[in-house]
């Protein structure tokens, strides 16, 4: 697994390989079942997860967090191109009533030998401080859906 972390003001660009097949990986990303496992920092606990994988589908997960409290991270699919592409809204909503501004999130999947590159493209933060707390995040999630699809 190869791991490449992009930074820029307003971006974060992660890539990744999987020892999986592109439609192992792209089934991962799109199936409820299999994010509800994998989709969540290491640190946190995945709770629910529903999706309508579709562009204007809706999806949305809940997760606790280390202090105990429940986060809510929900959005719309604007692309879905089977099996390489996802491109979708992202919107964190926490347990104290804040919630983010909404950023948009592009997923591309690439055959390799031997497994798919993963590009991850998080865009249009407002603040520093979000845009590193989202990237810790996704490596994170990287880290745990590296075991799962590997392994699942």
């Amino acid at each position: 697994m190869d791991t490449a972390v992009q930074r820029a003001e307003r971006e974060i660009v992660i890539v990744r390989e999987f020892k999986a097949s592109r439609e192992r990986v792209f089934a991962a990303w799109t199936d409820p079942d299999q994010a509800s496992i994998w989709w969540a920092p290491q640190d946190c606990v995945p709770l629910s997860c529903t999706m309508d994988v579709r562009p204007g589908g809706l999806w949305r997960r809940e997760m606790r967090i280390p202090d105990g409290s429940v986060i809510t991270k929900h959005g719309v699919y604007r692309e879905v191109v089977r099996p390489e592409r996802l491109v979708f809204t992202y919107i964190t909503e926490y347990a104290d009533g804040r919630v983010d501004p909404e950023t948009l999130v592009t997923v591309t999947l690439a055959d390799r030998a031997g497994g798919t590159r993963l590009t991850l493209r998080h865009q249009a933060f407002r603040t520093e401080d979000s845009r590193a707390g989202h990237e810790g995040g996704w490596t994170s999630c990287l880290e745990r859906f590296a075991t799962f699809v590997t392994t699942a």
